[in-house]
């Protein structure tokens, strides 16, 4: 594994890991992990390991503010969403594009990862996205009694905290990572919207429709997160979508929820989509 940096297009240094595939066992092909929000690029090691095990060279990465990219102190760091979707996520295609040179060169978005993709101005340079519990966040959509703390971060707790603290102090709350000030309060914002990010007419919404490479996108059973809606609701943004749900017993799991597709107990499930990704 080679650890190291990506330059985001202003500068800013993306802590960046390229997984690659045994010597001599190597295809032309690239996946690029984009996380959650919150979820530091190591969470998505074992799962990289098995991608290059079978011939993809995977590049996990932070965006800003986050695991290796989170500066000294998060108080008055200015990041946005807009910058992790149009500086970090962005020259992480550019970059995997020039540097590794893939003939195929592959998404793999969990949650925020794969709902933003959609807005990036190099989409084109994208053939192939697989998501996982890639939702609309919008509280309503959530399952159970999710959606009433979903609503509550919304309204409540998230802008509170974070207005408290000078960021979302999410590893005091067991949440996940910090996160700035701003990429919190702006997703806050899109919590409360019935179209969530789709309702934010700040951004160049039109671009999902010029998404056409195919996406193969997951909902997961016992996700309070990414109901089954939830997934349709965001994915409906796509034009070229295949849809699969899955329920752990029927997968011999006990659970998965919203982030267990990417534990080691869940490598069982891994093959299918690096089947997929083999046929496009």
């Amino acid at each position: 594994m080679d650890q190291g940096w990506i330059p985001a297009r202003d500068g800013y240094r993306l802590a960046a890991d390229v997984v690659r595939p045994p010597s001599g066992t190597g295809n032309p092909d690239v996946a690029i992990v984009s996380a959650a929000m919150g979820v530091p690029r190591q969470f998505y090691r074992h799962f990289a390991a098995a991608l290059a095990g079978s011939g993809f060279t995977t590049v996990l990465w932070d965006y800003r503010g986050v695991g290796g990219s989170r500066p000294a102190s998060l108080r008055g760091f200015g990041a946005t969403l807009e910058d992790w979707i149009f500086n970090d996520m962005a020259a992480v295609v550019d970059w995997a594009r020039r540097e590794l040179a893939p003939r195929r060169l592959f998404l793999i978005g969990h949650s925020l990862g794969g709902q933003v993709a959609g807005l990036l101005d190099n989409a084109e340079s994208i053939d192939g996205m697989v998501t996982l519990s890639s939702q609309s966040g919008y509280w309503r959509l959530q399952g159970g009694l999710q959606k009433f703390a979903v609503l509550l971060h919304a309204y409540v707790s998230l802008p509170l905290f974070t207005n408290l603290w000078g960021y979302a102090p999410w590893k005091r709350l067991g949440l996940g990572e910090d996160l700035p000030k701003r990429v919190a309060l702006r997703w806050a914002g899109w919590l409360r919207d019935r179209d969530y990010l789709l309702g934010d007419s700040s951004l160049p919404r039109e671009r999902y429709r010029t998404f056409t490479a195919p996406v193969l996108a997951y909902s997961i059973a016992d996700d309070p997160w990414g109901t089954p809606r939830a997934v349709d609701a965001m994915m409906r943004a796509y034009p070229n979508v295949e849809r699969r749900h899955l329920v752990p017993s029927d997968c011999g799991l006990e659970r998965i929820g919203h982030v267990g597709f990417f534990r080691p107990r869940s490598e069982p499930l891994w093959n299918e989509v690096i089947d997929w990704l083999g046929r496009r």
